[in-house]
């Protein structure tokens, strides 16, 4: 049986090709538009994601939500840094007794045979550079702090989760302020890649209390942090009463032999 076709008034013919093509054209776009879209969420996951899995741990350190971009998150922290009040408190009158406090810290990892005055000394998160100056008071002389916020000559320019220092450039590293960390493993990592061989690397966190407003994670045990520092290994756990911090843990890196080995 022949169908019958009514065949269209050649006016319309154009208009219907026309057509055609702009729909065809109009779902092209739409699908490299969608394919865009896929690939820059893969890229900020990759960014903002850990490149491993805190395994059994992760319930352990939690990040706090509520940045709605890596932006968003520094001008939180400048916030605090550059505070006229609270930066006038840590230079006066609250220099000394942090000073004193920080240096009874580093005097007992010395007495522990895991600082000495030859040790290149870094401070993370240092603000206006109480560490710094309690290092150097101990004898570490060849010591520096970095923060978002330098304080010349004591702390530089710096975020932690990008360390402006070659690899290898440290003996000893301290920070107080792994909870400030957006992405916790950038900060472990940029410690790992600019610590010597050998090198230690001390961090005073919060376990029993949860801290401030401009903390950025949550730690509840010391497990995500052996997890995290992947190239180095625990030392020492320890109470402190350091400022709200109530945990002392070592890590010292591995040389490239015993990493090979494991």
């Amino acid at each position: 049986m022949n169908t019958f076709i009514p065949k269209l008034p050649l006016i319309l013919r154009p208009f219907l090709l026309s057509l055609f093509l702009s729909i065809s054209a109009l779902i092209f776009i739409a699908s490299l538009t969608s394919r865009h879209h896929r690939i820059n969420t893969t890229s900020e996951q990759l960014t903002e994601t850990p490149p491993f899995s805190v395994n059994n741990s992760a319930r352990d350190l939690r990040i706090r939500p509520g940045y709605s971009s890596y932006n968003a998150y520094i001008q939180h922290q400048l916030n605090k840094s550059l505070n006229p009040k609270l930066r006038n408190i840590w230079k006066t009158r609250d220099w000394d007794r942090k000073v004193r406090v920080f240096a009874q810290f580093f005097d007992s990892l010395k007495q522990r045979n895991l600082l000495s005055n030859a040790s290149k000394a870094l401070s993370i998160g240092a603000r206006v550079g109480q560490e710094v100056e309690a290092l150097r008071r101990i004898g570490v002389s060849d010591s520096i702090g970095i923060d978002l916020v330098p304080c010349p000559p004591l702390v530089v320019k710096g975020d932690f989760h990008a360390q402006p220092f070659e690899n290898e450039t440290y003996d000893f590293e301290f920070s107080n302020v792994f909870d400030h960390a957006l992405y916790p493993w950038k900060f472990v990592g940029e410690i790992e890649r600019t610590l010597k061989e050998g090198g230690v690397c001390v961090l005073h966190v919060a376990l029993s209390r949860r801290a401030d407003k401009y903390s950025a994670n949550d730690l509840y045990s010391v497990g995500p942090l052996v997890e995290l520092f992947k190239e180095s290994e625990l030392i020492e756990v320890k109470k402190v009463d350091g400022f709200g911090l109530d945990t002392e843990v070592v890590f010292r890196k591995k040389r490239k032999s015993n990493l090979r080995l494991d």
